[in-house]
Formats: C-alpha cells, sequence, structure tokens
C-alpha cells in the first residue's frame, strides 16, 4: 500500500465499509516497521507513559513528553496516517491551552491529527482546535487519564445511564466536526450500535469486532511484557521471552569469551603494533 492515507481517507473506508488498521508507534524503527507493513494509521498514545517511561498512568505524561516521542515516530513514517495525544491538562483548561498544544503537537512534533479524551466537556476546546485547523479524533468509554474517577481499568457503559451519555456524548463529538471517535473498553454491542449510528468511524480498543476499524499497542501485540496479558489485546508474539533468550546468549557468550570474535573486530597492520612495542 503506497498511497498515503489521510484524514479524509477515514471517512472513505467507512462509506466504503473497509476496516481501518491502526497500531501505536513510541520510536523511530517501530514507526518505520509499521508504515512500510501497510497499517492505516499511527497512534503516538500517551500511553508511551505507562508502555514505555514506567508509569503507573497517564496522568505524568507532559507535553515535552509527546513532543519527543510523536517527532521519532514522525520521521519514520511516509503514507500512514500520524496521531499524537494530548496528555493530562493540556486541554482541560481552556480553549487557549487546548489549541495552542495541539498545534504544538502538529507544529513542533509532525503529526497530522490530535486526539482528546472526554464529550460534552470539551467540545468547546475540540471546536476551537478544528477551527484553527487540526484534526481531532474524540476518544470516548474508558479514558485512561479519568482513571480516579473510574477507581481502575474498568469497562465503561454496562448501565442505561453511562451507555446513553457515551452515545450522546459521540453524537456531540461527530457534530462538532471529530473525523472519527476511538471507543475504549465498551460493550461490544453498545459500541457496534454507535458506530452504525455515526457517519464517522469508529476505532474501537477492546469494544468488539463491530467497530469501524482497531487500534491496538503495539507492545501488546508483539507481547513484550510477558507477564501483562489485558483482556482487550491479542498477544500475536511473544517478544518478550525471546528478547530475554537474547540477552541471556549474550550473557554467557561474553562470559565464556564466545563473543565477540576476530569477525567482529576491526584490524590494524602489525607493524603499528609493533612500533608501538618499541617506541
Amino acid at each position: 500500500m503506497n498511497k498515503k492515507f489521510t484524514v479524509t481517507s477515514f471517512r472513505e473506508f467507512k462509506e466504503k465499509g473497509k476496516k481501518i488498521s491502526m497500531l501505536t508507534a513510541y520510536d523511530y524503527p517501530t514507526a518505520k516497521i509499521l508504515d512500510e507493513s501497510g497499517v492505516h494509521a499511527v497512534l503516538v498514545g500517551d500511553s508511551v507513559g505507562t508502555v514505555v517511561l514506567g508509569y503507573e498512568d497517564t496522568i505524568k505524561v507532559t507535553m515535552e513528553d509527546m513532543i519527543h516521542h510523536i517527532k521519532a515516530v514522525a520521521r519514520g513514517i511516509k503514507r500512514a496516517f500520524l496521531v499524537g495525544d494530548l496528555p493530562f491538562l493540556s486541554y482541560h483548561t481552556g480553549i487557549y491551552d487546548s489549541v495552542r498544544n495541539a498545534g504544538r503537537l502538529v507544529q513542533e512534533g509532525g503529526c497530522k491529527a490530535v486526539k482528546l479524551e472526554g464529550g460534552r466537556e470539551i467540545v468547546e476546546n475540540v471546536k476551537a482546535i478544528i477551527n484553527a485547523g487540526i484534526p481531532v479524533m474524540g476518544h470516548l468509554g474508558y479514558t485512561p487519564q479519568s482513571i480516579n474517577i473510574f477507581g481502575g481499568h474498568k469497562s465503561q457503559g454496562k448501565t442505561f445511564e453511562v451507555a446513553k451519555k457515551i452515545y450522546q456524548d459521540a453524537l456531540i463529538l461527530q457534530e462538532a466536526g471529530v473525523f472519527s471517535i476511538v471507543l475504549e473498553c465498551v460493550p461490544y454491542k453498545l459500541a457496534g450500535f454507535i458506530a452504525k449510528k455515526l457517519d464517522i468511524p469508529v476505532i474501537g480498543i477492546g469494544s468488539g469486532p463491530d467497530c469501524d476499524g482497531q487500534v491496538l499497542v503495539i507492545q501488546d501485540a508483539l507481547g513484550l511484557d510477558e507477564d501483562f496479558n489485558p483482556r482487550h489485546a491479542k498477544k500475536y508474539f511473544n517478544l518478550g521471552s525471546v528478547y530475554r533468550e537474547v540477552v541471556t546468549k549474550y550473557i554467557d557468550e561474553v562470559d565464556k569469551g564466545i563473543f565477540p570474535t576476530i569477525e567482529n573486530s576491526f584490524t590494524v597492520d602489525d607493524e603499528v603494533i609493533e612500533r608501538l612495542e618499541n617506541d
């Protein structure tokens, strides 16, 4: 797939009934592999905090963290659509901060769109960002930046009241002009219902097969953390065990003098060594 995936491609895929694939990336080599493999969109999520930086949650992630990683990912992408997360408190303090920080992710980082968590409570900020010429992707359901309100990692939308709010917020965001909405850890029947009702694509994560596309954290797909097996993810490979095997073998070979060999080393004329000995 050589054609660039753009913001208009999301709507086109929805209209044609084609699924959208999206994966996270936080560094240049990963982004390059994802892009060359043909993924439609790449997300530099604030999940970088928990996946890469070792934070307990995403709340500690800063604008500087996001810009640093978005810049690295942008260098590895030629055709996929790049979305960057606005981190905690970067858009909650008013329209000015929302537009300014969204602009920084685009101008300094190099992403093509930004993603915000929340619905009606941030809709005016969403409108302002879009009016500034920056595409916005919404994010509803389980929103990690609100983990302290939810009381942990919990599926959202199991009661009528919460399900109704998520649905109404999706309609509000669509009316505001977002080009797509991520539904995270929403019951699959509710996610499928919302996807059918909206004109814009719904990208699911832990929200079932009836969404218009899917997003997954690349480290989860690769099985990099052997002890982390979230219900919403699929582990396609146990890369963590491969890492461990490689490191263990490397340590053993260094200890036994197996690595490095002459083939792994550089040469110098014997005359140089002889002159050093006689100097």
